[in-house]
């Protein structure tokens, strides 16, 4: 079986001790790799270096497969060093070569430090998910949120609550469906997804008297699209979306914004949340925290995200 790739992320941060945990959580149930440098492994990993992806299945139970990869530093908790920023970028790109050349099933990856990486490298992307984007090709890609409760995709996410409106378009709306709905099948395994939409404005605008753009655009656009045959329901108002029953009628929910998306996924499930990037060529995965330089080190990091990353990626590349 291919392994899934575990890239190293921020060294300083708790990425290495979260995937040594996760390891051993996993027991070898899942063949997996670590590409990074053994140095930043916590100390006393049991670890093996290995020459080839081909041979992490037979390592994993017994070790930490690691796929070797160099850095110019060694790794202080907490203390980002920037002339280890060029390794960090350059695993990932390493680990997007294994998945597209068929030595690896998908790539799950660990914390980056953005800021750490501009200073130390002129890293020109927002961050992870630009960067796989940029490597496979890609323009169009969709960030989504997922555990066994809840599947949720935020149609735009890293901008101001102020600029949404404007930059949420019948256009990129449109996209995110048609993304979230091909990958629903294609990697979920679902022959017929049913995507539950949400309104932009409180009360999904009320009939216009909280806002219009359900009426002047949503609400055309998911008609269209169910005339396309797609199984859509919505704008439907946000605030009762999310409770338990109205989670069995649809496979995935599109919330308008950030907060909207991600509040109801880590109030339902915060420890099991993992972030799957949706439109790439290949799976990637991710855990839904980020470097925690406050308490890197201390062995106190839960690996519980990590963990249901590394699976969930070996589940999609399985098709289960």
């Amino acid at each position: 079986m291919k392994p899934v790739v575990l890239t190293c992320g921020e060294p300083a941060g708790i990425g290495p001790e979260v995937a040594v945990r996760a390891w051993a959580a996993l027991a070898g149930a899942v063949p997996l790799l670590w590409l990074g440098d053994p140095r930043h492994l916590p100390p006393g990993t049991p670890h093996r270096l290995i020459e080839t992806a081909a041979d992490a299945a037979d390592v994993a139970p017994d070790a930490l497969p690691v796929l070797h990869h160099p850095f110019a530093g060694n790794a202080t908790p907490g203390q980002p060093d920037p002339a280890n920023a060029i390794g960090v970028i350059d695993v990932i790109a390493r680990a997007v070569d294994l998945v597209q050349t068929d030595q690896a099933s998908a790539v799950c990856t660990a914390p980056i430090h953005k800021k750490a990486l501009k200073d130390g490298a002129g890293f020109a992307y927002p961050g992870h998910t630009e960067y796989l984007a940029a490597l496979a090709g890609q323009t169009d890609v969709v960030m989504m949120l997922a555990s066994d409760q809840l599947r949720v995709v935020p149609a735009t996410i890293h901008i101001a609550l102020a600029q949404v409106p404007e930059a949420l378009t019948p256009t990129l709306l449109r996209r995110t469906i048609e993304i979230t709905h091909e990958s629903l099948r294609r990697q979920f395994g679902i022959a017929h997804p049913r995507i539950a939409i949400s309104g932009l404005n409180p009360h999904a605008g009320e009939g216009g008297s909280m806002g219009r753009e359900e009426l002047d655009w949503i609400d055309t656009l998911v008609r269209d699209m169910i005339a396309d045959g797609f199984e859509l329901r919505g704008p439907l108002p946000a605030d009762t979306m999310f409770h338990a029953a109205a989670r069995t009628t649809y496979d995935a929910a599109i919330a308008m914004y950030h907060d909207q998306a991600l509040i109801p996924i880590k109030t339902l499930d915060f420890d099991k949340g993992v972030n799957v990037t949706l439109g790439l060529p290949f799976i990637r995965t991710s855990p839904d925290h980020g470097t925690a330089f406050d308490i890197a080190g201390k062995g106190i990091a839960n690996p519980t995200s990590m963990t249901e990353a590394i699976l969930m990626a070996h589940r999609m590349a399985n098709g289960s």
